[in-house]
């Protein structure tokens, strides 16, 4: 309920099924109450969520404000040693760009794991692609142009990763084709239908 206020969480339940929907706070740069801190807290309750929700498969989606490997970024490098105004956080693993942060990537896969979940994109698309696999792009003009991270996903419980046919991302290539006025663009799911077995 903390977050509701921000909207950023939506939450369907179904018979068989619970649909997540987050827009993760922003880490910034900084370790300050409304930046680092904040998104700590995020992630721990997410944890506990994912893991006390175990009783049904799970869909989460939405911008997770993480890229989880140097595979999900276009420049790994670029994004590692990223400062603002100079700044260098105290903690090494707090260092590079907000979604890019060793920090961050380690708890976000403390979540995958703990909570037996799947990166749906990363399941069906083992390669980096370098036109069609990021989902967010910085300004077009200046040292971003052409930078890119995966922080959109679709995550699926384990007993769901069989079922994913295709997890898609409809933009691609360096003028952004495809994010449709967003500096995101769309990512799809599409599951094959369960069997009466699996409720």
């Amino acid at each position: 309920s903390k977050h509701e206020p921000d909207g950023r969480v939506i939450l369907a339940e179904f018979e068989t099924l619970r649909i997540l929907n987050t827009y993760a706070p922003n880490n910034g740069w900084k370790d300050e109450e409304n930046s680092f801190q904040r998104r700590r807290k995020w992630d721990k309750r997410l944890l506990e969520f994912v893991v006390q929700s175990s009783d049904k498969p799970l869909i989460w989606c939405g911008d997770l404000n993480v890229s989880h490997e140097d595979i999900d970024v276009s420049h790994p490098e670029f994004f590692s040693a990223a400062k603002m105004n100079g700044y260098v956080p105290p903690n090494k693993e707090d260092c590079g760009q907000p979604g890019f942060t060793l920090a961050e990537r380690k708890r976000f896969g403390a979540i995958l794991k703990e909570g037996r979940l799947v990166d749906a994109y990363r399941y069906l698309h083992k390669e980096k692609d370098m036109e069609c696999g990021f989902s967010w792009s910085g300004h077009p003009i200046g040292k971003y142009r052409g930078k890119r991270m995966r922080i959109d996903y679709f995550i699926v419980s384990e007993k769901l990763k069989e079922r994913v046919v295709e997890c898609e991302m409809h933009g691609k290539g360096i003028e952004l084709e495809g994010f449709y006025g967003s500096d995101h663009c769309p990512v799809s799911l599409q599951l094959s239908e369960g069997c009466k077995e699996d409720k």
